[in-house]
């Protein structure tokens, strides 16, 4: 009886440490399939490619390529900025829109981007909706300069002149359908004025025949404008932005220069393909604001005429649509048409 006993004390102690050792792998297991991380605590497991859709060396291809290298640094992965032009930058999102949503190709995109959609309905993508917002990364100071042979020395003698010369001023573009085409089509229809648009290969293109006297005026990037402001080539006459710029805060904006209801904003932004995982694109956000809000990331961007901004996916996909409506309403009051 006694032996009974104790072999049955002995099956029952090897049933529990056998328990205790299958619970012990099973919680293991658990352990490494949960994670605190929402995006499975692994991603990214390979290098991340950011596509720029514009051409090397400008502030877009600046701002994802000092993105880049912080991310990198951070993740222990390389993201590798892939330059993809043209279209007015529809190739380059047009890839990111067919790409797989993993969270593996991300793409910039621009103010212009919204500016094209609004008038552009040949478009192979739907920029509101086929493409998951991940953050506003920039805005950029814009301002509207003038070549000084042209007397004009504030907004209202500039609208003034074009009154009395109705169709004689030109402003230069970096193209059809660009923000800065807009934004010379804009002020046309605030000031009531007759301004005839020059569109360019790109935006120093048209800043050169600005400098060179060829046209009278353009809205560029303060980046871009102000070595020529500075050296008396270019004058400055306002900023485009709703309040001043720290940059430039002598400058005023257009609406107290005259023209109310002017603003014009440039930005750059990140998206990731339609359809990407919210646990990836909040992954994406988390770590891409906490970089542009970096000392060192500030600062390299505001020598690039830059200020950081950081949204959540939610308000930068409500910029964009914003946008679009905006620009849509302009391109029917000014008559602006993509042919």
């Amino acid at each position: 009886m006694y032996n009974d006993n104790g072999k049955t004390r002995m099956l029952q102690r090897c049933l529990i440490a056998a328990g205790l050792i299958a619970a012990s792998a099973t919680f293991e297991v658990s352990a490494g399939q949960v994670s605190p991380d929402p995006a499975g605590g692994n991603y990214p497991e390979r290098p991340v490619r950011l596509v720029v859709p514009f051409a090397p060396g400008a502030g877009t291809d600046i701002t994802a390529r000092t993105i880049a290298l912080k991310l990198a640094s951070s993740w222990g992965q390389n993201v590798v900025v892939d330059n993809r032009p043209g279209a007015a930058g529809s190739v380059g999102v047009d890839l990111v829109v067919k790409s797989a949503p993993d969270g593996y190709t991300l793409s910039m995109i621009t103010s212009s981007h919204t500016v094209n959609a609004s008038v552009d309905s040949k478009l192979p993508y739907d920029l509101g909706h086929d493409l998951s917002p991940v953050t506003q990364a920039t805005v950029q100071v814009s301002v509207l300069v003038i070549n000084p042979g042209l007397p004009a020395k504030s907004v209202k003698e500039l609208i003034a002149l074009a009154k009395a010369k109705p169709g004689t001023l030109h402003y230069g573009s970096s193209g059809t359908g660009g923000l800065s085409h807009f934004a010379g089509a804009l002020l046309g229809y605030l000031a009531g004025i007759e301004i005839t648009h020059v569109p360019y290969k790109g935006g120093s293109p048209a800043l050169n025949e600005v400098i060179g006297g060829h046209i009278q005026m353009i809205v560029q990037t303060l980046l871009q404008a102000q070595p020529h402001i500075k050296s008396g080539r270019l004058r400055a006459l306002a900023v485009t932005s709703a309040k001043r710029s720290r940059a430039v805060p002598e400058l005023p904006t257009m609406a107290e220069a005259g023209v109310p209801g002017y603003e014009v904003t440039g930005w750059y932004g990140i998206v990731a393909p339609p359809k990407t995982p919210r646990a990836i694109v909040t992954r994406l956000n988390r770590e891409i604001v906490k970089v542009l809000h970096t000392q060192e990331v500030r600062e390299r961007l505001a020598a690039a005429g830059s200020e950081v901004v950081g949204s959540s996916p939610e308000e930068f996909g409500a910029h964009i649509n914003s946008e679009v409506a905006k620009w849509s309403k302009v391109a029917k009051q000014a008559g602006v048409r993509i042919e």
